[in-house]
């Protein structure tokens, strides 16, 4: 009598998971995710801020520090007053929805947080002072 052959696949014959496409797929979300992550702008100074109760907490693209010795930092860079203009629309070429946060430090000439308040306003971005909790 002969003997009847198996549908299975003979057990001598190793399968193996081709991981190529996987990897890929991985590789492609961690370059989407790395394109489109918001990283954290620093003015390059450390202020001492005034206290106030907050409701939300904002993340703005343009931080501007003013410091108790009337330094208006902006990008780790100190700006003189009449150079503020020209680097914030430099940094609203790069994000035209750019909003901004003035962090005055407590010992900081309110007449400067103002100036650049008011600068910023007239340049039609959102502005927020930062305050401590």
């Amino acid at each position: 009598m002969a003997r009847r052959q198996s549908r299975a696949a003979p057990d001598d014959e190793d399968t193996e998971l081709n991981m190529t496409p996987m990897l890929d797929v991985v590789f492609i979300l961690l370059i989407f995710f790395i394109v489109t992550a918001v990283f954290v702008k620093e003015p390059g100074v450390d202020v001492q801020r005034p206290d106030a109760e907050l409701d939300q907490r904002e993340r703005p693209t343009i931080l501007v520090a003013v410091t108790a010795n009337d330094e208006i930092w902006i990008d780790r860079q100190v700006y003189q007053m009449n150079q503020v203009r020209n680097v914030i629309e430099q940094l609203r070429q790069q994000n035209p929805r750019a909003e901004a946060m003035i962090q005055g430090d407590q010992g900081a000439p309110i007449g400067t947080v103002l100036d650049v308040q008011d600068l910023l306003m007239q340049m039609d971005i959102d502005v927020t002072i930062s305050t401590e909790r």
